[in-house]
């Protein structure tokens, strides 16, 4: 079954297109990798996913079922993990989690997801009082709830530490092995390289690229990058940098102090050692690395890679975006009133009954 599937999806806002004519197709099981500047148009085809926002045109399909037609089904199926996610500072991690179990109408043990993120040893604390990576691993525990079939986390790991940030990784991974999805959103490109199966990047509300890491790397050129410590005094003269730049397969050539760092094919790597060595240049010791998914990234936002579809006009994401409680509020069953952001802070006995 394919998890998400959007068609010839188009959002406009007033004079504001935030997404144009997106097709997207996330299988079931897959870490999906969700990309794109600020500004994209990724929070409105989240939004739309998850109904919170109506397609202008285009239709959107989640687990099967239509969007705008069954939201209310789709979400109980679904967590989420909402970028800048809002606590309610009166009440205990523990009373948030149990809330999202309630919401779900499942059986987890509140305690256990908070084991898993974590949190356990922080459970009866008002959450007003934790910190950002803390509110980080509760947003989590309560997109767990219920065992989703799908999760969408957007920006997961802001605010966490390394050891956090390894833990949600881990956590992703183990719910992709249950078989649910994940729908994952992030700007720390080396966190979305660790995980997904395939990148999506979207540019100006259009989807410029979508494939495994390995295969846009292969559809920007294959270029890798030379790194090369150059010996002697003064490093490279002007006269053998300006050699290596004429030669076919090289793109480009930085110097880094007394280093060179030489963008090129793979079959230029040779010929740029001899034209430096030709020129008299002592080449101490070289080492490649591939493009890595920030120079991917940067090449497809900033048009210097092959789009799938180059159209003229630019779009930006729409100012009108979804409260972080109205998002958190998808984690929770939409028929009914047991919202908390319909219940006094002081009412947090009553919230966690």
């Amino acid at each position: 079954m394919t998890a998400i599937e959007l068609r010839g999806v188009t959002k406009e806002f007033a004079d504001v297109t935030a997404v144009r004519g997106l097709d997207l197709t996330v299988e079931e099981g897959e870490v999906y990798g969700f990309l794109g500047p600020n500004g994209a148009g990724k929070s409105t085809t989240i939004d739309m996913v998850l109904d919170l926002v109506r397609p202008t045109e285009g239709t959107v399909r989640v687990l099967g079922q239509e969007a705008t037609a069954d939201g209310v089904a789709i979400r109980r199926r679904t967590g989420v993990l909402p970028d800048g996610f809002a606590v309610y500072d009166r009440l205990t991690g523990r009373q948030h989690v149990e809330f999202a179990v309630r919401s779900k109408e499942a059986d987890d043990d509140p305690d256990a997801l908070l084991d898993r993120v974590g949190l356990l040893d922080d459970a009866d604390r008002k959450a007003g009082g934790y910190s950002k990576g803390m509110r980080q691993r509760l947003a989590l525990a309560m997109a767990l709830a219920g065992d989703p079939e799908l999760l969408i986390l957007d920006e997961p790991s802001s605010g966490l530490d390394p050891a956090g940030a390894k833990e949600m990784r881990e956590i992703v991974r183990a719910e992709a092995d249950r078989g649910a999805t994940v729908f994952f959103s992030s700007h720390i490109l080396e966190q979305v390289e660790a995980v997904c199966d395939r990148v999506g990047i979207l540019r100006a509300g259009e989807l410029v690229a979508e494939d495994s890491v390995e295969g846009l790397r292969e559809a920007v050129g294959g270029e890798e990058t030379l790194e090369i410590a150059v010996g002697g005094d003064g490093g490279a003269s002007d006269a053998a940098v300006d050699a290596v730049r004429d030669l076919d397969g090289v793109s480009r050539v930085d110097r880094d102090g007394d280093a060179l760092v030489v963008s090129c094919a793979d079959g230029a790597k040779t010929r740029v050692i001899g034209a430096l060595e030709d020129a008299g240049v002592a080449v101490a010791d070289f080492h490649t690395r591939e493009a890595s998914l920030e120079d991917l990234f940067l090449a497809y936002t900033e048009g210097d890679a092959p789009s799938e579809s180059e159209e003229e006009g630019g779009t930006t994401e729409a100012g009108e975006t979804t409260d972080a409680t109205d998002v958190d509020s998808t984690n929770a069953d939409a028929d009914t009133n047991d919202d908390p952001t319909d219940t006094d802070a002081a009412d947090a006995e009553e919230v966690s009954r």
